[in-house]
């Protein structure tokens, strides 16, 4: 069995729960007898703040996904210890809920803030609705705020400005997924390659130098 496990209580409720199917979780594992399958959020986060960092911003502001969602809770924490070990100061995330609606909403407060340069947002529906809020509040994107989303959803390249993301190949994590799942019914098949599928950042107009740089 394939489950799809994004949420913690999910992963958990499966790792209690003994079948005599091999099973294979898409986004995290919970146990040592549980196989998972996900791309590397830890890593994608990293690369989304080390690059705004390295762009010049003093740091780095982060819309969040919902709390209790693995991919979430773990780009806020590589977001956190990637601007921990540069030194620079951590802002307080704000917690959305993956819709354009509430990126909208927590950008329009983002765009009171003159000192918010650089933003990483957790997911690119999140970041569509920031950049909205952003246009409205006439804050240039990225002459004045740089925006860097999550997933390289097929929209992502045609948002104005085209939106820099993390981009997860979920073709790899399905075929990956599919491959662990073969192998654990196949006692005699070789096991696959690592289950951490890698991503990577796709850089476009939407992040910039930091102002005045």
């Amino acid at each position: 069995m394939i489950a799809i496990a994004p949420q913690l209580w999910v992963g958990h409720a499966l790792a209690d729960t003994r079948l005599d199917t091999p099973l294979v979780v898409l986004e995290n594992g919970f146990d040592a007898e549980t196989e998972r399958v996900t791309g590397d959020s830890r890593e994608g986060a990293r690369k989304a703040t080390e690059h705004l960092l390295g762009l010049g911003h003093p740091t780095v502001w982060h819309i969040a996904g919902p709390s209790g969602w693995t991919s979430a809770d773990q780009r806020l924490t590589s977001w956190r210890s990637t601007l921990e070990a540069a030194g620079v100061p951590v802002p307080e995330p704000l917690f959305g809920d993956w819709s354009a609606d509430s990126g909208y909403h927590l950008g329009r407060r983002l765009s009171r803030r003159a000192d918010v340069t650089a933003v990483f947002v957790s997911n690119d529906q999140m970041a569509l609705g920031a950049l909205h809020a952003f246009h409205e509040a006439g804050r240039s994107v990225p002459g004045e705020i740089s925006v860097v989303g999550y997933d390289d959803i097929p929209e992502a390249a045609h948002l104005l400005p085209p939106l820099t993301t993390v981009r997860t190949d979920f073709a790899e994590i399905g075929t990956r997924s599919l491959r662990l799942l073969l192998s654990r019914i196949d006692d005699s098949a070789p096991p696959p390659p690592d289950s951490l599928v890698p991503v990577d950042l796709v850089i476009r107009a939407s992040s910039g130098a930091a102002p005045g740089r």
